[in-house]
């Protein structure tokens, strides 16, 4: 969350269309050019007036400032009340000041009418800072204007310009934010087009004031500083309902399916019995059924917060993926995707590290004693819908609103790992966790990591459960998948670097 707020005025905070169109109306009249369009004047909103008039007349500098002081001849006494503020405005400016965050003007517009509008709108009250160019010509850049304003705003304290957003909506407040090194926000409300602000590289756009406010007010609620046990209750809380409600219903299945065990058709469709008839324990299906409906309960328990959780991501998230990838780097991320799964199950089976593991022998057991189509369902889809849920839509969520994103995606990874409980799956899951946080971000859809987790268990259950695999278990095989696995994360970062 950003704590300082640089507002650009005309075409962000105010529609000023009328009154600066009319005004370089009247300067380009005393030059003998007509212009009755207006449209054909809103370039002139936001950039220094001087610069426009020669980039759009022709005019010299000394033309250019004279039609620079007729236009102000006007302005003075009409045009700077030609002008509306854009609907929502003031409550937004009101809610951002209510929970704590500074907010300042940095506009081209000379200051004495920057602070004349905002008096005249009621909403000078909002902003501890208020800044422009200078009547004589000084300060007539944007960079100027914002480095003036973060000066003023930090006083003689270091400025801190990873808590500072500068927001716009033409390339002149982009380029002066990026010059300033402060991070952009592009509104596409005004009268720059979303083109301009992404050949600027806004670092955001935004397509309204709703918008804006929402994505300002983005953890908001983490001003209030949590202590370290309240962020780790706050983590693990969402966990232990998944994860208490799925234990407790599959103990609460085993006992009735016992219970019931005399009365079930095909017993031994569900249960092992040893050589004197004793039940034993379940079969691979009966463990199936058993895992899928504890997986069903523990999603349904965490669904709710789940899907807020990720409606909440989706919505920031469309704000940094303004269009879809190249179709390239879909082909990519499947690359990455199976060449992990594979290379990763290879290495392990070839040195031994499955073997190894007694407690991964009882859980590839179970999970592979199944009928084929119904461990596919419950391991290969429901499993992974459910775990989704939770560690990718809820935890990897409430990470996020107070850790940057690698540390987000290593702790995610590694709480994923060890709610396996064995070093093998402990191991694989960390690596396909990072994959598929990376995913998440990269292409800032919940249906991504979703996706890999359920492509991957599907390929690796398939893998494990059938003959299939025996043709792939060697090195040169393995080395072949992990080269694709790193390669298309490689060529993707190349693409768009989202560290």
């Amino acid at each position: 969350m950003k704590n300082y707020l640089l507002f650009d005025l005309d075409g962000t905070l105010t529609d000023p269309k009328e009154g600066i169109c009319t005004c370089v109306q009247y300067a380009l009249a005393s030059f003998g050019i007509e212009e009755p369009d207006l449209d054909k004047l809103e370039p002139f909103i936001g950039p220094p007036l001087k610069d426009s008039f020669m980039e759009f007349y022709g005019m010299s500098e000394e033309q250019a400032e004279q039609a620079v002081e007729k236009y102000r001849e006007r302005f003075r006494e009409k045009g700077i009340f030609e002008n509306k503020l854009y609907q929502g405005i003031p409550g937004m400016l009101q809610t951002l000041k209510a929970r704590g965050l500074t907010l300042a003007v940095a506009s081209s517009k000379p200051k004495v009418f920057v602070e004349q509008i905002l008096e005249h709108f009621k909403i000078a009250q909002y902003f501890k800072v208020i800044m422009g160019s200078e009547l004589d010509g000084t300060r007539g850049t944007k960079e100027e204007v914002v480095r003036a304003a973060l000066r003023e705003l930090f006083g003689n304290k270091p400025i801190e310009r990873d808590k500072v957003y500068m927001i716009g909506d033409r390339r002149f407040d982009v380029e002066g934010a990026h010059a300033v090194r402060v991070e952009s926000v592009g509104v596409t409300y005004g009268y720059g087009s979303m083109e301009e602000l992404k050949a600027a590289k806004s670092d955001y756009i935004v397509r309204s004031v709703e918008e804006l406010e929402h994505f300002l007010l983005r953890g908001a609620d983490e001003a209030v500083k949590k202590t370290t046990a309240q962020r780790i209750w706050q983590i693990a809380r969402p966990f232990l309902m998944f994860y208490l409600v799925k234990n407790a219903l599959q103990g609460l299945v085993s006992f009735l399916l016992v219970l019931l065990g005399g009365y079930l058709p095909g017993e031994s469709f569900w249960f092992v019995r040893d050589g004197e008839g004793v039940l034993s324990g379940f079969t691979g299906n009966g463990y199936a059924i058993i895992s899928a409906l504890g997986f069903i309960g523990g999603a349904a328990a965490v669904f709710h917060p789940a899907r807020r959780a990720i409606e909440e991501r989706k919505l920031d998230s469309r704000l940094l993926h303004l269009k879809k990838e190249p179709g390239r780097c879909y082909v990519l991320l499947g690359m990455a995707a199976v060449g992990a799964s594979l290379g990763l199950n290879i290495l392990f089976d070839f040195f031994g590290l499955t073997d190894g593991s007694e407690t991964y022998q009882q859980v590839a057991a179970q999970q592979y004693g199944a009928w084929l189509p119904l461990g596919l369902l419950c391991y290969g889809v429901i499993a992974p819908i459910a775990e989704e849920l939770v560690f990718r839509g809820l935890l990897y969520h409430e990470l996020r609103r107070f850790l940057k994103m690698p540390s987000a995606m290593v702790i995610s990874a590694a709480l994923f790992a060890m709610y396996h409980g064995n070093a093998v799956q402990g191991l694989y899951a960390f690596a396909i966790g990072m994959l598929m946080v990376y995913a998440y971000e990269y292409f800032g859809d919940f249906k991504f990591p979703l996706g890999i987790h359920i492509g991957a268990n599907v390929l690796v259950y398939l893998l494990s459960a059938t003959e299939i695999a025996a043709g792939i278990m060697n090195l040169p095989a393995c080395f072949v998948c992990l080269v694709w696995a790193v390669g298309g994360v490689y060529f993707l970062n190349k693409e768009k670097a989202i560290f």
